[in-house]
């Protein structure tokens, strides 16, 4: 049977909308209203002014962890366009590098991307308190980070949580002979968008 043109570009036009909704997951964020999140008065006429997570966050780069936004993602993709400096005059360091750590034990080693850092921290917010910036000087400690110190007084708090362990612990340790060397190395490419 042959159809004629209207109903093959309808059908076309059909079987294009399907594949998209097949293709497309919906988004299953979900953030809890202020006035039940137990931070908030809900009887404060001053928490019904405050935006609400849901409208501040739905339309950012989504992540199935901690605030469910992906934030690097969402700054790259111009979802987003934080201050670059508080103060007039304030010079912004951007850094490309990536740090390995923690390349003696037996999880994946930790690549420290400089540059999802830098592109909203200062340096002087890491440097030199709580990290000095000397290859080996800091020694991390997960008991201490899961305490809120050291990467815990971010991480947990502001950023991803520390459940999301292969987020740092991200580099495969090589089955023989030990790992790639401490220090600097180029930067991780960029997560696509």
């Amino acid at each position: 049977m042959k159809l004629s043109r209207p109903w093959t570009t309808l059908l076309a036009g059909l079987l294009v909308l399907a594949a998209a909704a097949a293709w497309a997951q919906p988004d299953l964020r979900r953030w809890i209203p202020l006035a039940k999140d137990g931070l908030h008065d809900p009887a404060s006429p001053g928490t019904r002014q405050l935006q609400e997570p849901r409208d501040a966050l739905a339309r950012l780069a989504a992540d199935g962890a901690g605030n469910q936004v992906r934030w690097v993602q969402a700054l790259e993709r111009g979802e987003i366009a934080p201050r670059a400096n508080l103060l007039e005059g304030t010079e912004v360091r951007l850094r490309e590098d990536d740090i390995l750590l923690n390349l003696n034990g037996g999880t994946p080693i930790v690549r420290f991307p400089h540059r999802a850092h830098t592109l909203w921290l200062d340096c002087s917010n890491c440097h030199e308190t709580p990290f000095v910036s000397k290859t080996g000087a800091n020694k991390l400690d997960m008991r201490r980070i899961l305490q809120g110190e050291q990467c815990g007084l971010c991480h947990g708090a502001v950023a991803f949580p520390l459940t999301e362990c292969n987020r740092c612990h991200s580099v495969p340790r090589a089955s023989r002979g030990g790992g790639p060397a401490a220090g600097h190395v180029p930067a991780a490419p960029k997560a696509r968008p």
